[in-house]
């Protein structure tokens, strides 16, 4: 089933400057794309439940325990400037 494209329209809005060569190219182009695209619409899925993935997986996420985190001392060896036991930088926000 042929689908007709508007390559012209489809040209205006990806704001592209197609030469005749070039349009024909991509109206064929365009035109096999959707029609495999609509294949999918063929298939058989009314018994076949909504899912988020094609296979079962379990949760991949580990269990949320609590660790004990860096000091200051060891977040800020890196850093560029620091002013006591924080993150120094540029003001972004002017006060009145």
């Amino acid at each position: 089933m042929p689908v007709d494209i508007d390559i012209d329209h489809v040209a205006r809005l990806a704001r592209l400057e197609l030469s005749d060569e070039e349009r024909e190219r991509l109206r064929a182009q365009l035109s096999l794309i959707l029609e495999h695209a609509a294949k999918v619409s063929e298939v058989a899925t009314a018994d076949v439940p909504p899912t988020a993935s094609a296979i079962p997986r379990p949760t991949v996420l580990r269990p949320d325990v609590p660790t004990p985190s860096m000091g200051p001392e060891e977040a800020l060896a890196n850093a560029p400037d620091r002013e006591d036991d924080r993150f120094r930088v540029p003001r972004i926000v002017e006060v009145e």
